[in-house]
């Protein structure tokens, strides 16, 4: 259950977020374009960020850009 202490972990990376164009889900809701956020975990595929509701939420890589 290690998902349950993410938003308290250390912040491995910030990310930018460059669009929120996505194909199959609404992430114009929890994401903004140009905004910075903290990366709390990060796998192959998805990144865990701390979103604009102030939880943890994975997201495609695609949306983002490393600062």
């Amino acid at each position: 259950m290690i998902h349950k202490h993410w938003q308290d972990n250390e912040t491995i990376k910030q990310v930018k977020c460059v669009h929120t164009d996505a194909k199959k889900y609404v992430v114009n809701t929890t994401l903004t374009p140009g905004k910075i956020y903290d990366v709390k975990n990060e796998t192959e595929e998805f990144i865990f960020i701390v979103d604009n509701t102030n939880r943890v939420g994975a997201f495609r890589k695609d949306y983002f850009k490393d600062v």
